[in-house]
């Protein structure tokens, strides 16, 4: 529990009585394997416009997320908002100070983050707010008590702004004209809108080929099968061969005539894997400029220092995109909510990223006016972490003496 001096207990949107989530039916996903067509079929389903569904195009994106690339991907980027530094600022530009501090070290809020910058990735997210009311005349404010829930994409229709109790239902809850939507329903993101992960989905199908078919030929090249030749007429020379092999070991076999011969159809392709590692490669290529904006720290044979940094800096655009984009979903939606419903102590609250500053052009502009200008030695030691203790001495100048050169 937190409390704040002089907190006025702000009027309360009423009591959220909807709670969409606690009605939904859990449902088991059917793990098929899915190609380029169910992909589009998916996607037909999602943006038909007289009767849409949602659940194969999400229960696709459920599958999809299990590719450790793309999941790499959207977490660098994501954890770098996530885990950058904020304020809480008053109407009149005070930073509220207890309030950030509380509010930086809530799950809940970290998870409210979460869903807004999931709404860039999967499109559009409906999230849903409870809290355990305080008693009467307490001025405590339950910043442990709120709860964040996402509504499960594939049973909102935002095309119609109803929520499915199942699925494949064709009605369900208007949540849109409810009271409680604004307040304990908030919503991010574009109706209609399915994310970036959209567009990555045929490079994930494809690389999951790649490395199936990779996998194969590991398994064919890597213990090649046996061969014995024997004349498969003589029922007895036949069994005894039979028997021999199969005691042999695991390994895949057959026999075959002694007339006949059995040869590896390579077609000039060398047994490598090259062609499936050029594929997989380029698939991930894809991904990574998709979401990140570049390849970052993955390609170590052309790699090179300036193409890193000139690659972090391009992930770093977007993350002050994203950081804009969290900033004015706070400010318009989410803070006005937590303080309809009493989370809040005061109204006119914003959030406001701290900027990060260029160190290393900050030390050189230091450095050109350090001749010039006296530089404070507290505020060296805070922006560059140097222990600064006072003027150097001068060096005394030494004096040449005949001696010197004896």
């Amino acid at each position: 529990m937190k409390s704040y001096k002089n907190y006025k207990k702000p009027k309360k949107a009423g009591n959220n009585t909807l709670q969409p989530t606690r009605n939904i039916v859990p449902k088991s996903m059917a793990r098929t394997r899915a190609d380029v067509l169910t992909w589009k079929n998916a996607m037909a389903m999602a943006e038909n416009v007289e009767n849409p569904k949602t659940f194969p195009y999400y229960n696709l994106v459920r599958d999809m997320m299990l590719d450790a690339h793309t999941t790499s991907q959207i977490k660098n980027r994501k954890l770098k908002t996530i885990s950058a530094n904020f304020s809480i600022q008053k109407a009149n530009g005070q930073t509220h100070e207890e309030l950030t501090k509380a509010l930086q070290k809530s799950v809940w809020f970290n998870d409210i983050i979460s869903h807004i910058l999931d709404s860039e990735y999967f499109g559009y997210t409906l999230i849903e707010l409870n809290r355990q009311v305080a008693p009467a005349g307490s001025n405590e404010v339950p910043f442990s008590d709120v709860e964040v829930a996402l509504v499960p994409r594939q049973n909102v229709i935002p095309q119609k702004g109803i929520i499915l109790k199942d699925y494949t239902d064709d009605k369900g809850l208007d949540y849109m004209n409810a009271s409680e939507y604004g307040t304990w329903l908030l919503d991010f993101g574009k109706v209609g809108d399915l994310g970036l992960i959209n567009q990555a989905i045929p490079h994930i199908l494809f690389s999951r080929f790649a490395q199936s078919c990779w996998s194969e030929l590991c398994e064919i090249y890597g213990i090649p099968p046996r061969v014995m030749k024997t004349n498969t007429r003589d029922r007895q020379a036949l069994a005894r061969a039979e028997k021999m092999m199969t005691d042999m070991g695991a390994a895949a076999w057959f026999i075959i005539d002694e007339t006949e011969q059995f040869e590896w159809a390579t077609n000039g392709v060398p047994a490598t894997g090259e062609v499936y590692n050029g594929l997989i490669k380029l698939c991930r290529d894809n991904i990574s400029l998709l979401i990140s904006g570049a390849i970052i720290g993955q390609d170590t044979k052309y790699g090179s220092k300036g193409k890193e940094v000139s690659s972090q800096d391009m992930l770093q655009a977007l993350v002050d995109a994203d950081q804009t984009m969290v900033e004015q979903y706070m400010n318009d939606k989410v803070l006005p909510a937590l303080y309809a419903i009493g989370v809040l102590p005061e109204e006119g609250l914003s959030l406001v990223y701290d900027q990060v500053e260029d160190l290393g052009e900050l030390w050189t502009r230091t450095k050109e006016i350090l001749p010039y200008k006296e530089v404070s030695d507290e505020w060296l030691k805070e922006k560059f972490g140097i222990e600064v203790t006072g003027q150097k001495a001068p060096a005394t100048p030494q004096k040449l003496t005949l001696d010197f050169f004896d």
